[in-house]
């Protein structure tokens, strides 16, 4: 009895201590406004609540705020970034104090809630792109994704011309690779 609750309390006090996605980026913003409606009509979108989230592209830490430039990617129900090679614009993020540089480096996923201040415009290369800004309330760095799995040859069953007369009755005698 005492070893089970000995292990449900450990339960509960590991289970306080796990990253908890704040409410704000788990739950999309009302009227979900894209970013390409806010390059359109600026003025009409200011101050409007957003829930947008990327890959950052690079950090920037100005006197009492840190400027993120974020590549829109489309987010699951968790609030994550999807990981795909479709990019809904650029945007950037306003956030409060210092982040560090190597922390929030490029390529990292991050969501953010905040407001929208309006759309400032950047070159990108000789290019003049337009931004919308979005003043950050919460800014939540994903935690980078795992590796993929490598992928584990079998010298027998890859081969697409291996014949198995036994195939049915062998599964007493079939172990697992690798032997």
């Amino acid at each position: 009895m005492r070893i089970y609750i000995v292990g449900v309390v450990a339960a509960v006090v590991l289970g306080g201590c796990a990253s908890v996605v704040p409410e704000a980026v788990r739950t999309a913003a009302p009227g979900n406004v894209q970013i390409a409606q806010v390059r359109e009509q600026p003025q009409q979108f200011r101050d409007t609540v957003v829930r947008w989230g990327g890959n950052i592209v690079s950090t920037r830490n100005e006197r009492d705020h840190t400027v993120l430039e974020i590549v829109g990617r489309e987010l699951d129900d968790e609030g994550r970034p999807q990981k795909e090679d479709r990019s809904l614009g650029r945007f950037l993020a306003k956030v409060p104090g210092f982040l560090d540089p190597s922390i929030y480096k490029p390529e990292r996923e991050v969501t953010v809630h905040g407001r929208i201040e309006g759309v400032v415009e950047q070159a990108i290369g000789e290019f003049r792109y337009a931004y919308p800004l979005v003043r950050a309330d919460d800014a939540y760095l994903w935690k980078p994704r795992p590796p993929p799995a490598p992928y584990r040859h079998h010298p027998y069953y890859d081969d697409p011309f291996f014949y198995n007369p036994w195939y049915p009755w062998a599964a007493p005698y079939y172990r697992p690779w690798p032997y």
